[in-house]
């Protein structure tokens, strides 16, 4: 008789099983955990705890539908100023019930409030957690105004990096696009940290568009506005997470 293989069995981390479930991010399920948040049938999960497709998990006290990795929304929203990217339904300017899709979703990353232009929501959390790790170095690109009129010497400023929050800003492309206007390519994404470099040396910021993420563009979208991404756009989104993942 030919003994038979051994059957693997597909496990999980949980951090990603409750981010493929839609439910947050990697980083907020990791949150959670070490808050004591999720359970693994019925006990406490820890850091680095694996999940079986027919284990139950729980977070805080509600079951999480397995997840299901064929079915996900990835959404291209054109954000106006005075909306809040935030899942918090209690205040009347979130992103989430602005947009008013049918299923669950979350945005990847932030714009802030008084910013405009391109984000991306959905309910995959193991895609928002490689498009907001700095690490994997995905770009975004912005159109930016400003009180006065811009100088070299700023622009050279901005692309050698800037001091703000306690660290420096990663070397960055930046160009002249008009009298008192610019274009900037970040790579990171600290809070507020274009307004912030531009403060450094002595501008306000007075108009913030983003304008591409990655290989996504705004295009002539309306503000206000939101689209599924394209399928060619959402392979090319996993093919550039996938090649970012395994260097």
């Amino acid at each position: 008789m030919i003994p038979l293989a051994p059957v693997r069995l597909k496990m999980t981390r949980i951090n990603r099983y409750i981010a493929q479930a839609g439910i947050c991010s990697r980083r907020q399920a990791d949150r959670l955990v070490e808050e004591g948040s999720v359970m693994i049938n019925g006990v406490v999960a820890v850091p680095g705890a694996k999940v079986l497709a027919h284990d139950v998990v729980t977070v805080n006290g509600k079951a999480v539908d397995p997840p299901c990795e064929d079915s996900h929304v990835y959404l291209a929203f054109h954000k106006p100023a005075g909306i809040t990217c935030t899942s918090d339904l209690s205040r009347n300017d979130n992103i989430i019930s602005y947009i008013d899709y049918p299923t669950r979703i979350f945005t990847v990353g932030r714009l802030d409030r008084d910013s405009r232009g391109l984000i991306l929501l959905t309910d995959d959390g193991d895609i928002a957690y490689h498009l907001t790790r700095t690490a994997y170095g995905h770009e975004k690109e912005y159109l930016v105004t400003v009180d006065r009129p811009v100088t070299q010497d700023f622009i050279d400023g901005l692309r050698r990096g800037v001091p703000v929050l306690g660290t420096v800003t990663l070397p960055c492309r930046a160009w002249k696009s008009d009298e008192r206007a610019f274009r900037i390519i970040l790579t990171q994404g600290l809070n507020r940290q274009i307004r912030r470099m531009c403060e450094y040396f002595g501008y306000h910021v007075t108009d913030l568009l983003r304008t591409r993420i990655m290989h996504i563009t705004l295009g002539s979208q309306p503000a206000g506005s939101w689209r599924h991404l394209t399928p060619k756009e959402t392979e090319e989104l996993m093919r550039l997470c996938e090649m970012k993942a395994d260097r």
